[in-house]
């Protein structure tokens, strides 16, 4: 008899055998512990570590490195050497990509459940953590406007470059940074402060701590999902696929370093615990999350709809009692964490909010259609200027956002799933129609949405979109949305990734190859190939590893086989 170690047969997992064939003993082996997709896996870890190598050359390298900046492996900062490390980059990212289609096609079909997802998504994350920042440099800017408060300047009247005497920290933010104030809200200051008076001018180990601190977040999107799920009739693993396994994930927030990732952990898990009836609880994470990034606060009065929903009464007492007792949560949190970071009350982040409208780029859909109509009116008018274009449809935008988000708000009033399913199309909305888009912005939403329930032509589209938004910026940080070729080749990369979801190989290279995987028998796809081949190699390592077991393996084939009904 096979023993409950055993790999159940590869017929059974693809669907031709009843699980009534096997022995009682087998069964739960089964259905919990099918074989990984190892060699998905593995491109995506291989790919993974070429982003880490190439990384030390053309990632978010500091100015002056006190490990590669001289010496030896100098060479890669500079000339061919920083090339060969750009071309790195992304031969490593379209492995990435590559294995994380791949390792969608398994999920949509039902081969791989939620494990193997967690465990591609660790392989291929865990590289990032030691990686210099990759296609941003935003992690600079947070040490730098941490260790502002630390000499008693406000971060949110000045930027990092008034820190006179600490040219380790101002040289390293991007330019447009170092006069800027922050954005962010008091937490992200905090984490930078904190971080900061621990590092001090060491900016290797101040980029991987930050990292680590923002990784809180992550999981606590691992903790809420499961939860979130159920509540908005998803399929975890499809949620993990698109939340913690993809390259918005893995490249951006991991190996990018944002304070979003913290600020999609806050989001993610006051909306669980609001649903579940935890409403002080649930409101104050949301406003962590709001002291972390304010675009946060959007969700905020889509969690009173539920907690007034959860009460007992006339529904506008109802609502009244919730918004008041939320206010009030509010007001403690924010109070809260602006005393620990300035030790006194400041609302100045406010004013910070303005700092991001300085980038421009179409990737923000009102930006995109102001620069459009300037174009096409400076073809007939002479002397137009962009910017009036850009900033009249950027008004329209703010008028569209709020227009959309309190219709959704409203039509949330009945509480439940349904709000925070309104409240993520709204963070969407604002991320693509505020002033300036950028990539992870777009986190904000998708990630609570990611918890709903997706058709493939949907999950091909977010697929083709990811994978575009990651090469909007090169590898050092700088945007490539105006430059043709680099737009050219994301946008072939996009549909390929599109397409290759719904069709494997659907350019037909490997028509007459092995795509990582034994070429797949008739009538058999090229992922259950793969699974097939790792099956057999599982087998074959076992049978090789222990005589007895050898011909134990053997005997259960046999008694399978005696046992299957004919097809």
């Amino acid at each position: 008899m096979a023993t409950t170690i055993d790999p159940p047969p590869m017929d059974e997992l693809l669907g031709k055998q009843t699980v009534a064939s096997r022995t009682t003993s087998e069964v739960p082996d089964m259905i919990t512990r099918p074989p990984l997709p190892i060699r998905t896996i593995s491109l995506g870890t291989l790919g993974s570590l070429m982003i880490l190598v190439g990384a030390f050359g053309a990632g978010g390298i500091l100015v002056h490195d006190p490990i590669l900046g001289h010496g030896p492996l100098s060479w890669i900062r500079y000339g061919h050497g920083q090339m060969l490390a750009t071309f790195t980059v992304y031969v490593g990212f379209a492995l990435v990509m590559w294995a994380w289609i791949r390792l969608g096609r398994h999920v949509l079909a039902g081969r791989v459940g939620v494990r193997p997802v967690l465990i591609a998504a660790g392989c291929w994350a865990a590289p990032m953590l030691i990686s210099p920042p990759v296609f941003t440099r935003d992690v600079f800017s947070y040490i730098g406007q941490g260790t502002l408060p630390l000499f008693g300047f406000d971060p949110y009247k000045f930027g990092p470059a008034v820190l006179e005497g600490r040219d380790v920290v101002v040289q390293n933010v991007h330019s447009l940074w170092q006069t800027t104030p922050a954005p962010y809200g008091p937490f992200g200051i905090l984490v930078g402060k904190t971080v900061v008076s621990f590092t001090g001018e060491n900016m290797i180990a101040s980029v991987i701590i930050i990292r680590l601190v923002l990784m809180l977040g992550l999981g606590l999107v691992l903790w809420s999902l499961p939860g979130l799920t159920k509540y908005l009739g998803g399929k975890l693993p499809v949620t993990m696929w698109l939340a913690i396994a993809g390259p918005m994930t893995v490249v951006h927030l991991v190996g990018g370093i944002h304070h979003d990732m913290m600020m999609i952990g806050f989001l993610t898990a006051g909306c669980l615990l609001t649903l579940r009836g935890k409403h002080v609880g649930g409101v104050a994470l949301v406003s962590l999350a709001m002291t972390v990034k304010a675009t946060a606060g959007i969700a905020l009065p889509f969690m009173v709809w539920i907690w007034a929903n959860h009460l007992k009464s006339v529904w506008w007492k109802n609502f009244v009692r919730a918004g008041a007792c939320a206010i009030g949560v509010f007001a403690v949190v924010f109070a809260a964490v602006t005393l620990l970071v300035f030790g006194e009350f400041n609302l100045g982040w406010i004013d910070g909010l303005r700092a991001p409208g300085l980038i421009v780029n179409y990737v923000s859909i009102p930006t995109g259609l102001g620069e459009i109509f300037y174009l096409l009116t400076s073809i007939f008018v002479d002397g137009v200027n962009k910017a009036d274009f850009v900033n009249v449809a950027r008004t329209l935008g703010f008028v569209f956002i709020a227009g959309f988000t309190a219709r959704q708000w409203w039509l949330s009033r009945h509480g439940g799933p349904e709000a925070v399913r309104r409240a993520a199309f709204s963070l969407l909305v604002v991320a693509m129609f505020s002033p300036v888009t950028l990539p992870w912005y777009l986190t904000w939403g998708f990630v609570l949405a990611t918890a709903l329930s997706w058709g493939r032509r949907q999950l091909a589209l977010v697929s083709g979109f990811t994978v575009f938004l990651v090469l909007a910026y090169d590898p050092g940080g700088e945007q490539l949305l105006y430059n043709p070729i680099a737009m050219a080749a994301a946008l072939a990369a996009s549909l390929l990734a599109a397409a290759s979801l719904k069709k494997p190989d659907p350019l037909g290279l490997f028509a007459d190859h092995k795509e990582l995987a034994d070429s797949p028998a008739p009538g058999q796809s090229a992922d259950e190939a793969e699974l097939a081949a790792e099956h057999e190699a599982v087998l074959a390592e076992r049978k090789s590893a222990d005589p007895a077991e050898k011909a134990d393996a053997e005997n259960s084939d046999a008694d399978e086989s005696a046992k299957s009904p004919s097809q």
